[in-house]
């Protein structure tokens, strides 16, 4: 579905800041893949995203999306078929734009002074009265007046209102609190598996990697050191897989916001 063949990015290269965020990094991604990846601050992780988005070109490699070369297309035609959330709830949406128009730019309807059908209008309240927030009785309401978990809820919707491709989610939950957090990642497994996406998932959380999806990376400088899924991963612990990033990688992973979510 995704394939990636060995990618390299370095920025600033030929400086003496020049930086190797990606390194000949090779994956394939099956269809209906959810993939959660883990890694310390500056692994790579985000920066593999932007590669997948087109946020920049890579040295080398080629991205590969069912079958069709990516590599070179601009990241605004890959939006099209691409979709990801941030950890930073105010992006992903127009904060000056009412919910409903929102959801109608989302959909292809225009947005912004768009005329939507009353059909249209059900449709997206039904939408809305799925994530329990009660956000279907205020689709005239400025999305920049919501809470960051209303507002991270309303663009997952948005993200998928038209099923992408495949789904990026770059540590969407990150900035919400505990509880909008799980209810945040109880939607996400339900949109994702009703849909059927192929979902990549970055995380902090080493026991959410584990529950969710079915399949988990761990990154490290730029390079994916361990890749578990089926009976290795069911069965694994956090500890294992910490023991397990040390002998890949040569060293323990000493991210303290990574270690401190495990307390």
């Amino acid at each position: 579905m995704l394939e990636l063949i060995n990618i390299s990015k370095t920025f600033n290269k030929g400086t003496v800041n020049a930086k190797t965020a990606i390194d000949d990094l090779s994956l394939h991604v099956k269809k209906q893949d959810f993939i959660t990846i883990i890694g310390s601050n500056g692994a790579g992780k985000s920066t593999l995203f932007n590669a997948i988005c087109g946020s920049f070109l890579t040295d080398s490699g080629k991205i590969l999306l069912e079958g069709k070369d990516v590599t070179l297309m601009p990241e605004h035609k890959r939006a099209k078929f691409i979709g990801r959330l941030f950890q930073d709830p105010m992006r992903g949406s127009a904060p000056g734009m009412n919910i409903e128009e929102n959801l109608a730019l989302a959909a292809g309807h225009g947005g912004w002074l768009s005329v939507l059908s009353k059909a249209d209008k059900n449709i997206f309240r039904e939408k809305l009265q799925l994530l329990g927030m009660g956000l279907e009785d205020r689709m005239k309401q400025p999305v920049g007046l919501l809470s960051g978990g209303q507002r991270q809820a309303l663009t997952l919707m948005m993200a998928t209102i038209n099923p992408p491709k495949l789904l990026l989610l770059d540590e969407h939950t990150a900035a919400l609190d505990p509880a909008t957090a799980e209810k945040v990642l109880e939607l996400t497994k339900s949109i994702v598996r009703d849909k059927k996406l192929t979902c990549l998932m970055i995380t902090h959380n080493m026991q959410s990697a584990l529950e969710l999806g079915n399949r988990t990376l761990m990154m490290n400088h730029g390079k994916i050191v361990l890749d578990i899924e089926g009976e290795s991963r069911e069965n694994i612990t956090v500890n294992g897989l910490l023991e397990k990033f040390k002998a890949a990688s040569g060293h323990e992973l000493t991210n303290d916001r990574i270690l401190l979510s495990e307390q």
